[in-house]
C-alpha cells in the first residue's frame, strides 16, 4: 500500500493526514518491541514474581501467561488492520459499539498510557541510578531515582518534540539495544558464575516471601507474581498509535502487533531462566527483597554485573521514549475527537507535524501519578507505589483492550475485516482474551503485602496498593462525567476531511 492509498483509507475512517506518514513497518514493530522491552519490565519486576512464587511463577507462568497475552495481541491486530487509525483502540470501541463505549475505552486507554510511562521511566531511572552508583558513587536513594526520574521523563518530552525522524531511527536502533543487549547479558549470566542452580530448581522450586500464608499460595500468592508477565508484555498498542505514521499500515500494524509480542515472549523467557540459573545465592537474593541486582552481585565480578546494570538501564531508557510517543499519539488522538479538557490545545501539532502540547502534558501528570513513590514502608528497598503505578497500567491497558475485543466478539459477521484476519477463530480467540483480562484485573486491584491490608496489625499507607483506589475513582469520574455531561456532546469520532468519503472494504474501488 502507498503513502497515498494510506492516506485515502485514513480518509474513509474520517481524518485527514496531518502526522507524517514516514514510519516503516520495521519501525512499527519497533516502537511496540521497545515498550515491552525485555530489558525494562524483565528487571524492575522480577521481585515481584519471586516475592509472590519464586522460580515457578517465572520459568512456567512466563510462558504460559505469555500465550494467554499473544491471543490477545492476535485480536488486537485484526482490529487494527480494519480501523488503522492513531486513536486505536478508543477508535475500535466507538465504531464496533456506542460513543459510551469509545468514551471508556480512551480514558482507559489513555490512563494505562501515562502509567506505563510513570512505572517505565521510573524503573529507568532506579537502574540508572544503581548503574551511576556503581561508576561515581553517585548516592542511591528514594529522592535521588525520583530526582533522576523526572529528568529522564523530561529528555523523553524533548526527544519525542525534536523530530519525528530521529523518533522513528531511535525506535530501530533501540530494536538491536534489546536484541543484542539481551544476548550478551545471556551470556555473561552462562559463563560468568562459578557455578549454576538445577534445573529442578529453576522448573520446581517455589518462594513465598509475600507475608501472606502459604496455604494462600496457589490461589492468591503466585497469581500476584505473574504481574511480572502481565506488564512486561503490554503496551503493544503503540502499533496502533502510530499506524498514521506507518506506511502499508493495515497490514504493517497488525504484523507489527503480534510479532512484538510473540518475540518479546521468547526472548523474555531466555532471560529469565538465564536470571534463574545464575541465582545460587538464595538468601542474598531474599535479603535483596527479591531484587534482580542480587543475583548479578552475588553470582559476578563487580565488572560485569555494572555491565548488566548499564545494558538494561539504556534499554529501558529506550523503553521510556518510545511509551511517551505512543501516549502522545493517543493523547493527541482522544483530543482530536474532543474528549479531553482542553482538547483544541493538546491536538495541535507544531510545524514538524509533532504534537508537542500532548507530549508535555502526558509526561506531567505521569510524574505527578508516582509522587507516592518518594515514600517506601520500613525496611523495604522498592515503593508499593512502584508496584502499584505497574497495576495501573496493566488494569488501564487491559480493561481498554477487553472493550473492543468484546464488541468485535458481539458484532459476529457484521464485522468488515482489514486484509489481516484471524477468520473463523476469531471466536474462540476473543472469549479466550476476555477471561483472561477479566481474571488479571481482579487479581491486581488485590494487595501485594499484609501490611497493606485494612484491618491489619502491621497496617501502613505506604504498603497499599492504591490500584483499585486510582482506577476506581477514574472509573466514577468519567462515569459521573459522561452520565451529567458527556452524552449530550460526545459522539465519538470527528471527521476532519471537507468532503464526505464513503467507507469501503479493502479491495473496493473508490
Amino acid at each position: 500500500m502507498t503513502v497515498d492509498e494510506d492516506s485515502r483509507r485514513l480518509a474513509e475512517l474520517g481524518y485527514k493526514q496531518e502526522l507524517a506518514r514516514t514510519w516503516s513497518g520495521f519501525s512499527n514493530f519497533a516502537i511496540s518491541f521497545s515498550i515491552i522491552s525485555i530489558l525494562a519490565g524483565c528487571f524492575t519486576t522480577f521481585g515481584q514474581a519471586w516475592n509472590n512464587g519464586g522460580p515457578v511463577a517465572i520459568s512456567w507462568g512466563w510462558p504460559i501467561i505469555s500465550v494467554f497475552i499473544l491471543i490477545i495481541g492476535l485480536c488486537m491486530a485484526e482490529l487494527v488492520s480494519a480501523y488503522p487509525t492513531a486513536g486505536g483502540i478508543y477508535w475500535w470501541a466507538a465504531k464496533m459499539g456506542r460513543p459510551v463505549h469509545g468514551w471508556f475505552t480512551g480514558w482507559l486507554n489513555l490512563i494505562g498510557l501515562v502509567a506505563v510511562t510513570a512505572s517505565v521511566d521510573y524503573g529507568a531511572a532506579t537502574f540508572l541510578n544503581i548503574t551511576l552508583n556503581r561508576f561515581f558513587g553517585l548516592q542511591v536513594s528514594l529522592g535521588t531515582t525520583f530526582t533522576i526520574f523526572v529528568v529522564v521523563l523530561l529528555l523523553h518530552a524533548l526527544i519525542n518534540i525534536f523530530s519525528h525522524r530521529l523518533i522513528s531511527v531511535l525506535q530501530n536502533v533501540s530494536v538491536w539495544w534489546h536484541v543484542f543487549g539481551a544476548a550478551i547479558i545471556v551470556a555473561i549470566l552462562a559463563f560468568g558464575p562459578d557455578s549454576h542452580q538445577s534445573f529442578g530448581f529453576v522448573f520446581t522450586e517455589t518462594v513465598n516471601n509475600s507475608g501472606f500464608a502459604d496455604s494462600s499460595y496457589w490461589f492468591y500468592v503466585l497469581p500476584l507474581g505473574f504481574l511480572l508477565t502481565q506488564y512486561t508484555i503490554t503496551g503493544f498498542d503503540a502499533c496502533a498509535h502510530v499506524s498514521e505514521e506507518t506506511k502499508g499500515a493495515a497490514t504493517a500494524a497488525a504484523r507489527g502487533l503480534w510479532q512484538s509480542i510473540f518475540f518479546s515472549a521468547i526472548g523474555g523467557w531466555i532471560l529469565l531462566l538465564a536470571f534463574l540459573f545464575a541465582a545460587t545465592d538464595v538468601a542474598a537474593v531474599n535479603e535483596g527483597g527479591g531484587f534482580v541486582g542480587a543475583i548479578f552481585d552475588s553470582a559476578l565480578p563487580g565488572n560485569l554485573a555494572t555491565a548488566i546494570f548499564a545494558i538494561s538501564a539504556i534499554g529501558q531508557f529506550f523503553c521510556g521514549m518510545s511509551c511517551v510517543t505512543s501516549m502522545s499519539r493517543m493523547t493527541y488522538a482522544f483530543s482530536r475527537d474532543g474528549a479531553v479538557p482542553g482538547w483544541r490545545l493538546w491536538s495541535r501539532v507544531d510545524r514538524n507535524r509533532t504534537p508537542v502540547n500532548a507530549t508535555l502534558a502526558g509526561c506531567a501528570v505521569a510524574a505527578l501519578l508516582t509522587l507516592p513513590a518518594l515514600y517506601a514502608p520500613p525496611g523495604t528497598t522498592t515503593p508499593v507505589a512502584f508496584y502499584a503505578v505497574v497495576s495501573i497500567a496493566v488494569i488501564g491497558l487491559y480493561l481498554a483492550f477487553i472493550i473492543p475485543i468484546w464488541l468485535r466478539l458481539r458484532m459476529g459477521d457484521r464485522f468488515v475485516p482489514g486484509p489481516w484476519t484471524l477468520g473463523r477463530k476469531y471466536k474462540v480467540m476473543c472469549w479466550i482474551a476476555v477471561i483472561e483480562i477479566a481474571v488479571v484485573c481482579v487479581y491486581f486491584v488485590l494487595p501485594f503485602v499484609p501490611a497493606g491490608v485494612p484491618g491489619d496489625a502491621e497496617f501502613t499507607w505506604t504498603a497499599v496498593n492504591y490500584a483499585p483506589i486510582a482506577v476506581g475513582v477514574v472509573l466514577v469520574a468519567i462515569g459521573l462525567w459522561w452520565v451529567l455531561s458527556a452524552r449530550k456532546w460526545f459522539t465519538g469520532p470527528r471527521r476532519t476531511v471537507e468532503e464526505s468519503v464513503v467507507e469501503q472494504p479493502y479491495g473496493s474501488s473508490s
